[in-house]
């Protein structure tokens, strides 16, 4: 829990001697408290007061980044159990596994296969962000998987294995990629904590419940690898979401600090439907990298938009540039379609639009990322706004002809909208779905 200024006061030398630049420690505590200013600026304090207040300045969670290069992601540093309290800040990773008993040919199949899971929704790319290389055969295979993955791939990497020189040779591969090492354990912690100071690697702390966990996370920290994801483990569905719940609590409400690592779950499931469903529940509770065996376009679209949604900002709208687009080889006599900035209204309008094959433009407008009658009921998609906005846009000097399309959700404003702007208004449909033959037969 954060130190209020009333506490980091009583860790001060109290000299007021103004060397911070603040009159008395008192006020320089309150900055602190804000976290406006570092405790460098104080010149006489303790050594153990130093540590206090720098520890207790460190996010609940510790903020880790796996793999290197422009592949490489953020997990961790969340700080609310509820997505509504502000917001979920790093998506969760989500990562394929590939078993080293599979024939080099197909390897090659399954990363083009992943390669290929890469969406595009209300304007954002989505994506598969790790291969997990797990150990079922002997040395020599799984060695030459991770070398043959490393080379033709660039996504991060996880290294599954139990065996000391599996390990050792396979992190000498990818040690450039800043692999994710899985996974210590109260049997093999001495020497894979070696591994991953030597090799400077993530490690993820397997552990049967949630008190084997710190311990061995407590360890791991005075050994100097502090670079850790934690892996609680449960049985059965349930039983995980309890354990994956109290570990973010403990870490967040109780500042546990041996337990406020990035959580990491694998899903372990021949049917395919079975993990998708297991790994859209983690993502809601509270795992922050997903390893999983399926690798099917319906599988990933499911649950990377389900990623999407969760952790974007609840109060703050997805939305686009407020601005005229064209859609297809438009020209002067293309039909304008008005429709506010919301992400997902302006994608469904243009995906609408693109399948009428009827060349248009689309003038969204300015309405902070609400949708059509939520913007109406708001009175930010009004006449003066979108009078204001193709007059911005300088429509007038764009198309030849004198016609406006609204949505028929808003029908109401047409009148209005002709007076203040001098355009004609047609009254479009309610539905996006209704503009391809709206489109047709306005043409």
């Amino acid at each position: 829990m954060p130190l209020s200024g009333l506490d980091i006061y009583k860790l001060l030398p109290k000299t007021n001697c103004r060397k911070c630049g603040f009159a008395t420690c008192l006020a320089f505590a309150m900055q602190l408290a804000k976290k406006a200013l570092s405790i460098d600026k104080c010149p006489y304090i303790a050594e153990e007061s130093r540590k206090t207040l720098e520890e207790a300045s460190l996010p609940p969670i510790k903020l880790v980044t796996i793999g290197a290069g422009g592949s490489s992601f953020e997990i961790g540093n969340e700080t609310v159990m509820f997505r509504h309290e502000e917001k979920f800040h790093h998506p969760c990773g989500i990562g394929i596994i590939i078993e080293d008993t599979l024939t080099d040919t197909q390897i090659k199949f399954r990363l083009e296969k992943i390669s290929s899971l890469r969406f595009e929704r209300v304007g954002q790319k989505l994506d598969i962000n790790l291969i997990a290389v797990r150990q079922n055969s002997d040395k020599k295979r799984f060695v030459e998987a991770v070398k043959l993955i490393s080379s033709h791939t660039l996504l991060a990497l996880a290294l599954m294995s139990n065996d000391e020189g599996s390990l050792r040779e396979a992190l000498e591969i990818t040690k450039d990629k800043k692999p994710l090492i899985y996974s210590a354990t109260r049997e093999n912690i001495g020497w894979i904590s070696k591994l991953a100071l030597e090799y400077k690697a993530l490690l993820v702390v397997s552990g049967p419940d949630l008190e084997s966990i710190p311990i061995l996370t407590d360890e791991l920290y005075k050994q100097g690898v502090s670079e850790l994801v934690i892996e609680p483990q449960g049985q059965g569905l349930a039983e995980k979401i309890w354990v994956l719940t109290q570990a973010r609590r403990q870490a967040l409400k109780k500042s546990n600090r041996s337990l406020g690592y990035p959580i990491l779950t694998v899903i372990d499931k021949d049917d395919f439907y079975d993990e998708a469903i297991e790994a859209a529940t983690y993502i809601l509770k509270y795992a922050q990298i997903i390893l999983i065996k399926g690798s099917e376009v319906w599988q990933a679209l499911s649950f990377l938009a389900l990623r999407q949604n969760i952790y974007t900002d609840p109060q703050k709208p997805l939305q686009i540039e407020p601005n005229l687009y064209a859609v297809g080889s438009v020209n002067d006599n293309s039909p304008v379609l008005v429709t506010t900035n919301f992400s997902l209204t302006y994608h469904t309008v243009l995906s609408e639009v693109e399948a009428s094959k009827v060349p248009s433009y689309i003038a969204s407008i300015n309405t902070d990322g609400m949708s059509v009658l939520t913007a109406w009921a708001a009175e930010k998609f009004t006449p003066e706004r979108i009078t204001d906005s193709i007059n911005k846009f300088a429509l007038k000097d764009v198309v030849s002809h004198n016609r406006l399309i609204i949505p028929g959700y808003v029908a109401v404003i047409s009148g209005d909208l002709e007076e203040k702007s001098g355009w004609q208004v047609v009254v479009g449909p309610k539905e996006a779905a209704g503009i391809p033959a709206f489109l047709k037969n306005l043409v």
